[in-house]
């Protein structure tokens, strides 16, 4: 395989698209609602009205506006301006109508808008290919530049120069903490080692998230691409996916990628005839939440119970059977090869000083669009809650939004106006986390969001530490005994030193981030305790 056999099958690609593309998610939430069937009855309808030459029905990825699922979008060559049309809430029953609007016909399919700013507020990079290309053909990928990025890589670059380009671009991990994604790969390309190992976290538990799920049940193979740069870049030869057996569409649709990148010889040995192998293979977790954890995670992957283990050595160093390991979760890899195709300064010039590029996010809870977003870094969290999500339904009051999982906080409505970025999240005593964003009402108790999250965190401990394997436990105690007007002031005061203590003394990222949620509901709404301890 070779450049002139990527444009080939590329231009093979196009030439066979049709004047007219229908567009239907089969995303896990579109499938849901049965968008299986949607595509079926679409595709027997263009046959029965003998358009099979001029209209193509395409499964794609997540289509981002969920809530309205199972979506289908119609584009027309013919109308390279238009945006198209978007249809929501389609059934099977629906998709005669809509191949008969195709010739001026009535159709009355609920039709969304494609102007909304939930659309128009965008901006496409890690998801620039959903909802656009079939994810289950590598063709359609290589269609939209796939694969380019690393044949430039592997023939026109030397590791050092990846490593150099990922760390001009300012990219950061988007699995938690914002790690600078450079200094990471630097470091494992410096670590001496007989073998090094390339790991993607998909380990996504968190609550209200599902953001690396959609990216590989809508676009797998640029996970792949990004993984083979970052396995070249630091010299690896083997990577793993970790995905929790919770995510079947998207584990097939990997094991489905990794087949067809190996037939073509974009994966496996001497990669575009280069001196470069990198295999990938896939390993299924129980959903074990503590698994997120990088260590946890490796011991996994070796067979072994997944518990988290002290650090140093960190696992650049000493990781996957003691190897150089380097480690990063889905929309960091997803992130890569736009970067080498289109500069490290053009990623640079995205989002703010310390925080560039764009962040996806999973916009869930008592709010109209919910969905999956992508927006640029520093984008005011008002815009994305009101602007773009429509508020709370009904002509409801937004209260809070809860970002960054069990690991974060509640961000009161007052604080709106913040940019969602790295260090102003932190701030407001939350954290991006891995992207998460679940929106409350007024009606919401602040008191039990905690106690939900401290539950959570309680059932998840691994138990391999006390402060941690304890502490949850009793402070959901303390919680339960607030929520149900049993608690005093003392035991209000017992919460907070007992919060401290976790935060400060839990061995891994659990158990030191259980708090926070309780840590930012005291700080934001401490008169919903005390009232429920007056009265």
């Amino acid at each position: 395989m070779d450049l002139p056999e990527l444009i080939e099958i590329s231009q093979k690609e196009r030439a066979l698209e049709k004047p007219v593309q229908i567009r239907c998610c089969v995303a896990a939430g579109c499938l849901s609602a049965n968008s299986q069937a949607v595509k079926q009855g679409l595709e027997a309808a263009v046959k029965a009205e003998n358009l099979t030459e001029t209209v193509e029905v395409r499964g794609v990825g997540c289509m981002r506006l969920c809530c309205q699922g199972p979506l289908v979008q119609v584009e027309k060559n013919t109308e390279p301006e238009s945006l198209g049309t978007l249809y929501e809430k389609v059934t099977a029953d629906d998709t005669p109508s809509i191949i008969a609007a195709l010739n001026g016909g009535e159709t009355t399919v609920q039709q969304g808008d494609l102007n909304h700013p939930f659309f128009t507020s965008q901006m496409p990079i890690v998801l620039e290919n959903s909802g656009k290309i079939d994810p289950e053909r590598i063709q359609s990928y290589i269609a939209a530049k796939g694969y380019q990025a690393l044949y430039h890589v592997l023939r026109e670059m030397t590791p050092n120069a990846v490593v150099d380009s990922i760390t001009r671009s300012g990219l950061r991990g988007r699995g938690g903490a914002g790690y600078p994604t450079g200094l990471k790969w630097a470091t494992v390309a410096k670590a001496k080692g007989e073998r090094k190992f390339v790991i993607c976290n998909a380990d996504e538990g968190d609550p209200g998230a599902f953001m690396d799920r959609s990216v590989l049940e809508s676009d797998p193979h640029r996970v792949l691409e990004g993984m083979a740069i970052a396995a070249y870049a630091v010299g690896a030869n083997q990577g793993y996916i970790y995905i929790r057996a919770e995510y079947p569409v998207a584990i097939n649709r990997l094991q489905t990628a990794i087949r067809q990148a190996q037939r073509l010889g974009i994966l496996g040995t001497e990669i575009f005839d280069s001196r470069f192998d990198f295999k990938i293979d896939i390993r299924i977790g129980a959903g074990a939440y503590v698994c997120g954890e990088e260590t946890a995670l490796m011991a996994s992957i070796e067979g072994k119970r997944g518990l988290p283990n002290p650090r140093p050595p960190y696992p650049a160093e000493s990781g996957l059977w003691g190897y150089p390991t380097l480690i990063n979760n889905v929309e960091t890899y997803a992130n890569v090869a736009p970067i080498i195709r289109k500069g490290a300064e053009w990623f640079a010039s995205i989002g703010t000083a310390k925080s560039k590029g764009t962040k996806v996010f999973a916009l869930a809870g008592k709010i109209c669009n919910t969905g999956l977003i992508e927006v640029p870094m520093g984008t005011p969290l008002r815009q994305i809650v009101e602007a773009m999500g429509g508020g709370v339904p009904n002509g409801g009051v937004v209260k809070a939004v809860q970002t960054g999982g069990p690991s974060g906080g509640c961000i009161p409505a007052s604080a709106f106006d913040s940019p969602v970025d790295y260090e102003s999240l932190t701030q407001l005593g939350s954290m991006m986390g891995s992207g998460g964003m679940i929106v409350m009402d007024e009606t919401t108790n602040m008191v039990d969001v905690a106690r939900f999250f401290m539950e959570f965190c309680m059932d998840e401990s691994c138990g391999k530490c006390i402060p941690c394997r304890v502490g949850t436990v009793q402070l959901y105690k303390l919680l339960t005994k607030i929520s149900e007007g049993k608690a005093s002031f003392a035991d209000l005061e017992q919460l907070e030193e007992l919060c401290d203590m976790v935060k400060n003394t839990s061995l891994c990222g659990l158990g030191q981030s259980a708090p926070n949620p309780v840590f930012s509901t005291l700080r934001y709404f401490r008169e919903e305790y005390l009232e429920l301890i007056s009265h």
